[in-house]
C-alpha cells in the first residue's frame, strides 16, 4: 500500500497562530507541535527568500525521523516577477533588471540561485527529510507566449532531485496541447500537481485532471472552492478563504486513493489558507483515509 502524506502549505501562517496553534505555545515549538499531528509540510518561505542554512537543521533537529520537508522553489525560478531584493544581499548586484525593475532570469542566475537553494536545504536531504521540490508557476506562464522547453536550463539543475510542477495556466491542457504537456512531463520525469479548485472555466483554474506523471510520486494540492476569491482576492487569506465540508473531503479522499494505487507516495497539501481551514481540513482528512484504507482491508 502506497504511503499518503498529508500536510499543509506552510505551518507558520498567521490564520494557523492565531486560530490553531496554542494560545501559548512559543514561536520556537510551532514546528514541533505541527510535526505531532503531521508527517509532511511545504516549506512556503522558501519561495520569498532562500532559507538559512542553520535554520533548515534545526527544522530537522525539530521533527521526527519520517517527517518530509517539501521546498517551494525561489519566486525567481519559478518565473514570477521578482524584485531584486527578493534574492541573497550578493546576488543583488549582479542582477540585470528589465525596464520594470525586475530580475531577468538569465542562466547564470538561475544557476547562482538554484546552488544557494541546494546549499540551504542540504541539512532536509542529509537527514532523508526532502520530499519534492515545488515549481508553482504563474498563471501569466502560458503556451499563447511561452513554452514548456524554456524550463529545461532549469530542470537540468535539480536533475537530481524529485520536481513537482503546479501549471496555473489552464491552456496547458485545453485541446491538443494537453497531450504536448503531459509529453514534456514524462520526458522529465516530473510530478503533475493535480488541484482543488472552484469549478470555474477561467485560465487562471486548472481542471480536476487525475494524471500521474511521475512512477513513484503524486501531488495534489487543495485550495478551495471559493471562485470569487481565487479570481479577485487581494490576499493569499482572500483567494484561499474556503472551509471544506466533510463531502468535499470525502471525494479528495477518493481521488488521492485511486491515484495512489500505482504510486510509492501520494503527497496531499492543503492550501485554504485562511484562519485555521487548512490544518482543520488537513487533519480531518487524515480521519477519513484511516477509515478509509482500514475498510479495504
Amino acid at each position: 500500500m502506497s504511503k499518503i502524506l498529508v500536510g499543509t502549505a506552510s505551518w507558520s501562517d498567521l490564520g494557523f497562530i492565531a486560530e490553531w496553534f496554542p494560545p501559548a505555545l512559543p514561536a520556537s515549538q510551532r514546528l514541533p507541535w505541527y510535526a505531532q499531528h503531521f508527517d509532511m509540510v511545504e516549506v512556503n518561505s522558501s519561495f520569498y527568500s532562500i532559507p538559512d542554512r542553520r535554520t533548515t537543521q534545526h527544522w530537522c533537529e525539530q521533527t521526527p525521523d519520517n517527517f518530509t520537508f517539501n521546498v517551494k522553489l525561489h519566486r525567481l525560478l519559478s518565473r514570477h516577477s521578482t524584485s531584486a531584493d527578493f534574492l541573497p544581499p550578493d546576488l543583488r548586484y549582479d542582477a540585470e533588471l528589465d525596464s520594470h525593475g525586475r530580475v531577468v532570469v538569465t542562466p547564470e542566475m538561475e544557476q547562482a540561485v538554484v546552488t544557494r537553494l541546494l546549499e540551504a536545504i542540504e541539512p532536509f536531504e542529509r537527514a532523508g527529510k526532502l520530499g519534492v521540490l515545488l515549481l508553482q508557476l504563474p498563471p501569466s506562464f502560458g503556451p499563447r507566449r511561452h513554452q514548456l522547453h524554456e524550463l529545461e536550463h532549469l530542470l537540468s539543475l535539480l536533475k537530481e532531485h524529485k520536481v513537482a510542477v503546479e501549471l496555473r495556466n489552464r491552456d496547458w491542457v485545453e485541446g491538443i496541447q494537453m497531450e504536448a504537456t503531459v509529453d514534456f512531463f514524462h520526458r522529465h520525469n516530473l510530478v503533475f500537481v493535480i488541484v482543488d479548485t472552484p469549478a470555474v472555466e477561467h485560465f487562471r483554474l486548472m481542471p480536476a485532471i487525475d494524471i500521474t506523471t511521475h512512477p513513484r510520486i503524486g501531488y495534489l494540492r487543495a485550495h478551495g472552492r471559493n471562485a470569487r476569491g481565487y479570481l479577485t482576492g487581494r490576499s493569499v487569506a482572500e483567494r484561499f478563504d474556503y472551509d471544506y465540508p466533510e463531502e468535499e473531503l470525502e471525494e479528495i479522499a477518493e481521488r488521492a486513493i485511486r491515484l495512489s494505487h500505482s504510486l510509492d507516495e501520494m503527497h496531499l497539501v492543503f492550501n485554504n489558507n485562511r484562519g485555521a481551514y487548512a490544518p482543520k481540513a488537513a487533519l480531518k482528512m487524515k480521519e477519513i483515509l484511516e477509515n478509509k484504507l482500514a475498510l479495504a482491508f
